[in-house]
Formats: structure tokens, C-alpha cells, sequence
């Protein structure tokens, strides 16, 4: 028997300007789903959010709620106004959770609540917001962008607490792994029209290229009209996605090659591999130390930019990613060492606190000072042309600043950012408030960028899609220098996590102590065990949050009781063998410690 849906609306339609931001959307919540609301910028998928939530009236249609249903909404841009301190935030709103609720997941999340409002950063208020949110018990969260501002601890353990809920959510999120993790159906509003199918996000661009290619083959029967119209179809996904693995392949190539450049793992300096190499260098710092007060945040670091390169930077807020930033870029002096900047070094700075055009600008005087051509690193553009290459009607070349989404606004300021000559790009947290298709975008003008680019991001998909070194820094003054994305740096973390484990058994062990050291050698199949282990555990780790989500499903067991069964069995293996893994690693691990 179906489950009976805790929230949905039969026939929605709402008119936005002159016509309709969308009609006839049929949507039905269930008590576990969790939704992937995809769309691209200014679909509408915010507003949809909040006919969700009640809070926006629509123009046709009709919104039944089960009753009893608790509906908490996690906004993106909460409203701060009128409260003094971050708890008083918390603690008030339409569905006040008790203040002892709030304040344990505060102390989960790491954050002082007594803070005043109005000076607390991003991350601080949108921590602020989830505990509101969380501690309110409710059945349906609609969340919106929350992980926005967050570090990445703070998203790991908002993906802990989501997987352990028992209700149900839909969440608008540009971060992909977090809704590969979560999500067990996926919303897709699109042109007006919503499309609903039960797989997570993991499975979203299959359908997508699926339902685009049959658009296409549909476009090609009907008249020009309609084929111009589908225009965007034919050059904007499928092409780019295409294009995309090409430059995937690139970055490999390039990630291999700075592997091949690196000094001992662990330690911080890159070697240099021929003396011609000097010459590319852009950025070096020779055993730069960095104190505030007492806390050193940069300790006797070493690293040599290349011309080129993708740096990323990952670590918690407060671990001294900013700093790192300003120091590379001559903004900051360190305390000890040096950094030497080429001459030549020309840099585009896009940083956190983007500059905000005013709304009553138009996009040809943000891009064109009102003109109709545009210098594009040194090529004049046609305006029109060059809003199209940033997913823009050219249509839109007359309409005001203030009318487009955050999102979109977004994607102007980069529009007019990489339009300018440099051979450095500093990005600092660039992902904030962009949909899937800019971020593509995003990534395809940063594989295209001739020069070298520096970026702060806690997306971890799109560090992994962008870069070939990253540096993750541990909030003591330890940088680790690693070839590749977040997920070589996740993988390195997880081995000397479970390597120092490892050494602190085998020294609290007393036979280790009364025996005499003696030297081991690894066996070829135990050697290639202690290599390739942790991959198989992080892969293993994956499968059971991939196989849990499914088994999420309510409606699962009654739909497709052996796909029930085969899940639950599949689980069960997989941490069976997680827990051999870990036991055989670990076993290897003090051999090699010995």
C-alpha cells in the first residue's frame, strides 16, 4: 500500500513579471523522502521552497498538509534584524524549538552563541540558523543552500545528522557530494515544468542526458522555431559535459606530473625537477612561519607555484586558509622566511565578500560600461555573444541588476572578472549561491585560464573537478602539500589517522616494549595490501552510505522486497569486509611501525 504524502500541491502555478515562473506542477512529499531540488539560476527553486513551507501565496492550485506535520525551513539569507545575540535568533521563530536543544547542537557544531548578531560572520549565522532549524523536531526540512559558509567539518557532521533523521527533506545544494550522500529522489524544475524521478543525485546526469537527447530527437520533427528555441539544449549540456572529460583527462595529466615533482610524502617542499622549471615559477615560499600571538597558524612552509598550476585550499574555518591566501598573494608578510612573487604577476581577485552591484544597473553597463562590445582578455567580444558563453539570454543584455537571482548575479561578476587580463586567479570560496550548470561553466573557464589559479573552497567535488595540488591545513600550523583534489587529501588524512592509531596500540602494548627491535620486511602481497587498503576501505565506507540510502526509501520494501533484501545483505557484507580491512591494515600498519 502507498504511503499517503505528508505535504504536496495539485496544480501549482505562479505568475512572476508578466507571466508564469511556472503552472501545473503536481509535487507530493513523503514522510522519508529526501529530494534533490535541482534547477538551473532563476528557475525558481527558493520560491518553490517557500510554497512549500506556506510562507508564498500561489496564483492556482492547492497545497494539502497532513495534519500534525511540523515544516521547518532553513533559509538562505536568514534574517538577523531585531535580535542581539545569536541565541535569541535561535531560540525564536515560527516553530521555537527549547532552548536546551538549541544549545546542544550548538556545542556539536562548535559555536558561541552569545556572539551579537550583527557582527557575526557567515559561518557563525548559518550555524546559528541550523540550530534553530535542527532543534525545532520537525517532519519536513526544506533546506536551503545549507552549506553555505560552512567548513568542512561542519558538513560532515550536518551529512551525519541528516543520514540519522527520521523525516523527510528537500534540499537546494550546488554541492554535489553532499547530495550524492543524501538524497534518495530528485526534483528537477525545468523551463516552467517540474519532473520527478526516485534515484539520489547520484543518478541525475544519466537522467538528465537521458531526457535532453530525447528533447533534441523531438526538436529536430518540429518546425525552426522550436529548434531555436531548444537551442540552449543542443550547445549548452550535452557539448559542455563532452568537452568536460577532455579536461578532466588534462587535469589527471597534470596531477600526475606535479606528483612527480613532490618531495617525500609528508613533508611540505616541492622539489624542483630540472633547472629549467625555475623559470615558470610564480609564487615561492621558502620556510615561511606565521604567528598570531601565542598560535601559529603557518609553520616552516615550503612550496613552489608553477605557472599553471590549480591550487586549492581546504581545512576548517579558523585553520588559516585566509592567511595562507594573503600571504602567496603579497597581501600579508610572514613572520619568518620569504615569499618571492614574480614580476609579471598580474592577479584577478574574486574573494568571499563579493562587491555588490548596485540593482539599478543594467548588465550592459556592469559588463560593457553601456557599450556593445566588451574586451575579453585583450579580443573584443559583441556583448550578446559574450553573454551567452556565461548561460545568459542574450535577450537580457537590457534588464537591471536587481531583477536577476543571487546566482545569476554571481555569474555576471564572473563574467566580468575573467574578462579581464591576469595570469593569476584567486577564488575565494567561488561556489556560494551558483546551480550545477554555472558551476560546469565555472569549471570549464578555470581549465581554460591560461595562467595560475588560487582557490578556497569547501566543495569538495568541485576541488576535485578544478585542481591538481592541494594544500589542507590541520589548524596547527602543519600544511600538507598533496597531488591532486580534496579526495587524495580526504584519503592521506584517513591514513595517518588510522596509522597513528596504529603506533598508539602497538606503544601501549607491553610486549612491544620488552621486545627487541627488529627489522620487517613486507611480503609483495602484504606491501601491495598496506598501498591499496585504504582506498578499498573509503570505497567500502561509500557503498554502505550509497546502499543506506537507498534502504531509506519507505516505500522500498513494499515496491521491491527482494531489491529490500538484497540491499540489507549487501550492507552487511560490505561492513564485514570494512571491518576486515581496517583490522588487516592496521595489523600491516605495526609491522611497518616495527
Amino acid at each position: 500500500m502507498a504511503i499517503a504524502p505528508i505535504l504536496s500541491w495539485e496544480g501549482l502555478g505562479l505568475i512572476q513579471g508578466s507571466g508564469w515562473l511556472f503552472q501545473d506542477l503536481d509535487i507530493n512529499v513523503g514522510p522519508r523522502d529526501r529530494l534533490a531540488l535541482i534547477g538551473r539560476n532563476g528557475a525558481g527553486k527558493t520560491t518553490l521552497l517557500k510554497l512549500l513551507a506556506g510562507t508564498v501565496d500561489a496564483d492556482r492550485g492547492t497545497r494539502s498538509v497532513q495534519p500534525g506535520t511540523k515544516i521547518v525551513t532553513l533559509e538562505q539569507d536568514p534574517f538577523f534584524t531585531g535580535f542581539d545575540t545569536l541565541l535569541d535568533f535561535a531560540i525564536h521563530g515560527e516553530n521555537p524549538p527549547q532552548q536546551h536543544e538549541v544549545e546542544a547542537i550548538a556545542d556539536q557544531l562548535g559555536i558561541d552563541l552569545s556572539r551579537e548578531a550583527n557582527s557575526a560572520s557567515g559561518g557563525e549565522r548559518r550555524r546559528a540558523a541550523l540550530c534553530r532549524a535542527l532543534a525545532s523536531e520537525p517532519d519536513l526540512l526544506l533546506l536551503d543552500e545549507p552549506t553555505n559558509h560552512l567548513d568542512l567539518a561542519a558538513i560532515d557532521w550536518l551529512e551525519s545528522w541528516l543520514q540519522r533523521y527520521n523525516g523527510a527533506f528537500v534540499v537546494i545544494s550546488h554541492d554535489r557530494t553532499f547530495l550524492t550522500r543524501l538524497t534518495n529522489a530528485t526534483l528537477w524544475l525545468d523551463r516552467g515544468g517540474i519532473r520527478r524521478k526516485d534515484i539520489g543525485f547520484g543518478g541525475y546526469e544519466a537522467w538528465e542526458n537521458e531526457v535532453y537527447a530525447e528533447e533534441e530527437r523531438a526538436a529536430h520533427k518540429l518546425d525552426a522555431k522550436l529548434k531555436i528555441e531548444a537551442h540552449w539544449l543542443e550547445r549548452g549540456v550535452t557539448a559542455r559535459r563532452k568537452r568536460n572529460q577532455g579536461r578532466l583527462a588534462k587535469l589527471w595529466e597534470m596531477r600526475a606530473q606535479r606528483a612527480s615533482m613532490m618531495g617525500p610524502q609528508g613533508t611540505a617542499k616541492l622539489a624542483v625537477v630540472a633547472d629549467d622549471s625555475k623559470t615558470k615559477s610564480v609564487i615561492v615560499a621558502e620556510h615561511v612561519t606565521k604567528r598570531f600571538g601565542e598560535r601559529t597558524v603557518i609553520k616552516d612552509f615550503n612550496l613552489r607555484i608553477q605557472r599553471g598550476d590549480r591550487i586549492g585550499l581546504v581545512g576548517a574555518n579558523g585553520s588559516g586558509k585566509t592567511t595562507l591566501l594573503k600571504i602567496l598573494t603579497g597581501e600579508m608578510q610572514p613572520d619568518e622566511g620569504r615569499i618571492v612573487l614574480a614580476n609579471t604577476l598580474d592577479a584577478t581577485v574574486i574573494d568571499q565578500q563579493r562587491s555588490r552591484m548596485s540593482p539599478e544597473l543594467r548588465i550592459r553597463d556592469v559588463l560593457a560600461e553601456g557599450g556593445d562590445w566588451i574586451d575579453v582578455r585583450g579580443v573584443r567580444k559583441h556583448i550578446q555573444g559574450y553573454l551567452k558563453d556565461f548561460l545568459f539570454d542574450p535577450g537580457l543584455v537590457e534588464a537591471k541588476v536587481g531583477t536577476l537571482s543571487g546566482g545569476e548575479r554571481s555569474r555576471l561578476l564572473f563574467a566580468r572578472e575573467f574578462a579581464r587580463t591576469s595570469n593569476l586567479l584567486v577564488l575565494d570560496e567561488p561556489t556560494n549561491d551558483l546551480d550545477l550548470e554555472t558551476l560546469d561553466l565555472l569549471q570549464e573557464v578555470i581549465a581554460d585560464y591560461d595562467g595560475t589559479v588560487l582557490i578556497v573552497s569547501h566543495d569538495r567535488d568541485f576541488l576535485d573537478r578544478t585542481v591538481n595540488v592541494t594544500l589542507g591545513l590541520d589548524g596547527s600550523g602543519h600544511i600538507d602539500v598533496i597531488a591532486g583534489g580534496y579526495a587524495d587529501w580526504e584519503a592521506k588524512r584517513r591514513e595517518r589517522t588510522v596509522s597513528n592509531k596504529a603506533k598508539n596500540k602497538a606503544e601501549a602494548s607491553p610486549s612491544s616494549v620488552a621486545m627487541a627491535p627488529r627489522k620487517i620486511k613486507l611480503s609483495y602481497k602484504d606491501q601491495r595490501d598496506y598501498e591499496l587498503l585504504p582506498k578499498r576501505i573509503e570505497e567500502l565506507e561509500a557503498a554502505i552510505v550509497r546502499d543506506e540510502g537507498l534502504l531509506s526509501d519507505p516505500a522500498l520494501y513494499v515496491r521491491d522486497p527482494n531489491r529490500f533484501a538484497a540491499l540489507t545483505k549487501a550492507i552487511e557484507a560490505a561492513r564485514t569486509q570494512k571491518d576486515a580491512a581496517e583490522e588487516r591494515w592496521l595489523e600491516l600498519a605495526e609491522q611497518v611501525e616495527s
